[in-house]
């Protein structure tokens, strides 16, 4: 199977690379803004020369069977500083790819969409029958990267005649998380590795964290699924709540921390308190997560700090 990676620079799709070229059976080619910085990367990864690596302006010029579209920001902090750019930058990669499909109609379009495209009403979890609410009247800048997501959605579903599935991804938690971002895991990895004490918001929370090796096997089974435009949810086979996660990370690693209202998080998307889905559609293609939220933080958390100790060396 002939894929394009589209935002090859994201680390969710760094992960997906390294996870595609080692099962081995498709044949990868990498587009990004940065083609430097992903030529660098390969090397660091021992996959230089396995993967051709391009600039957009050579994507129309492929065929593909299938395109996988990472371009988007994963980062809170760099969410806010992108500010309503967002807009723009979604439907131009976007609009590329349905532009693509109109010469190539076989080939199938995952779309990494967000669970921010519910809105922000979390607090209980996406259900199937959960609707999308926007503020239409009151939109606040949090708010515009969820938008950005539901507007490629909406557009998706109106191609009915193309294979698109919008794959929305709530958190993801992989070995090779940039710890110097503004993710409650990050800010307490970074707490652990300088035996600093954690200062976080008491407000109680759920989060379901997704293990890179879940996020492969959903990339897998909807590569493989029948003709569809839909869009899947991505979940773990359980959430964690805030007390639980930081009691956890500090049994296993030490962690000190004090939760009260004073501290504040950084919210790109707005404050959320059970941001997560219920929504397992995706078990329909044949999805079985083999991670916990706990799982995914404790096993990647102790590869992470494992390194950070060895450079530190």
């Amino acid at each position: 199977m002939r894929i394009a990676i589209l935002g090859a620079t994201s680390q969710i799709a760094m992960d997906l690379i390294v996870s595609l070229s080692a099962e081995g059976r498709a044949r990868l080619h990498l587009f990004a803004r940065r083609t430097d910085e992903v030529a660098k990367w390969l090397d660091s990864v021992e996959l230089s020369g396995r993967h051709p690596v391009d600039e957009f302006s050579e994507f129309a010029k492929q065929e593909f069977d299938a395109v996988i579209n990472f371009v988007g920001v994963g980062n809170p902090a760099r969410m806010v500083a992108m500010g309503n750019t967002i807009f723009d930058v979604t439907l131009h990669y976007d609009n590329m790819v349905l532009e693509y499909l109109q010469m190539h109609p076989a080939c199938r379009y995952l779309f990494l969409s967000s669970g921010a495209a519910y809105g922000n009403n979390f607090n209980v979890p996406a259900r199937q029958e959960t609707p999308a609410v926007v503020a239409i009247n009151n939109l606040a800048p949090h708010e515009w990267y969820g938008v950005a997501k539901l507007h490629a959605e909406c557009r998706h579903r109106a191609h009915s005649e193309y294979k698109i599935i919008d794959i929305r991804v709530f958190n993801y938690f992989s070995d090779t998380q940039d710890i110097n971002a503004r993710f409650l895991i990050a800010d307490i990895l970074r707490a652990i590795r300088d035996k600093t004490v954690l200062r976080t918001s008491s407000e109680y929370m759920v989060r379901d964290y997704l293990h890179q090796s879940d996020f492969f096997q959903m990339v897998k089974v909807l590569l493989d699924a029948p003709p569809i435009n839909t869009a899947v949810d991505c979940y773990s086979r359980a959430p964690v709540d805030k007390p639980t996660l930081l009691a956890a990370m500090q049994e296993a690693f030490g962690l000190q921390y004090v939760a009260d209202e004073e501290n504040v998080s950084v919210n790109a998307t707005g404050g959320k308190s059970h941001y997560y889905s219920l929504n397992t559609i995706a078990a329909n293609y044949g999805y079985r997560p083999a991670f916990t939220s706990l799982d995914a933080v404790i096993g990647n958390s102790k590869i992470i700090l494992g390194k950070s100790l060895r450079a530190c060396v």
